[in-house]
């Protein structure tokens, strides 16, 4: 029941498939495992699309649904499910993920006043290699902190959908006995 009325939100398959820059991937996306709407299939879309979603910061859609393909999951759940980190969260996601890797990588990290930040902003010059070191600085930190919130995410959310999903099985097997008696 919830499935079908999710369901109408979501583009039919030979639609996809027709769209003029997906021709090409056409038999690919009329899959019918990559439209079905399934324990399986749900967890695993979603768990692929926050993976991805938190991992890159640019065409997380593309990864995730190359991995959808190749994996059978619900190719519409992972490409909504990639739109985890938006313009509202990219900024708190991207600085907590900072703040993770400094504590995994045992970094210390400099307080940084605006005064000292924009005096470090101009003495860097683009054509200077200053400005490489910098974003490898800060680089390590924040990839490792995505690589930890990526994963994390994406199997807490597998096993989330695995566990709820089983529970309202259960619950609607226990209300059906109860009608029965």
């Amino acid at each position: 029941m919830v499935a079908k009325s999710v369901k109408k939100y979501f583009p039919a398959a030979d639609q996809v498939a027709s769209h003029p820059m997906l021709k090409w991937l056409g038999p690919m996306l009329t899959r019918p495992t990559l439209w079905h709407f399934n324990r399986r299939s749900i967890a695993l879309g979603l768990a692929i699309g926050v993976f991805w979603g938190l991992l890159i910061p640019l065409a997380q859609i593309p990864f995730a649904a190359v991995m959808a393909i190749l994996l059978r999951a619900n190719l519409p759940v992972v490409v909504a499910s990639t739109l985890v980190t938006n313009p509202f969260t990219f900024a708190p996601v991207y600085f907590l993920a900072y703040q993770v890797g400094l504590g995994v990588l045992g970094v210390e990290s400099g307080e940084v006043s605006e005064d000292v930040l924009a005096e470090q902003v101009q003495q860097i010059s683009l054509t200077s290699t200053d400005w490489i070191s910098r974003i490898a600085e800060i680089g390590a930190p924040l990839f490792t902190g995505l690589f930890i919130f990526a994963f994390v995410g994406s199997i807490l959310c597998y096993v989330t959908i695995l566990l709820v999903w089983r529970v309202i099985v259960m619950w609607k097997q226990r209300k059906r006995r109860r009608l029965r008696s």
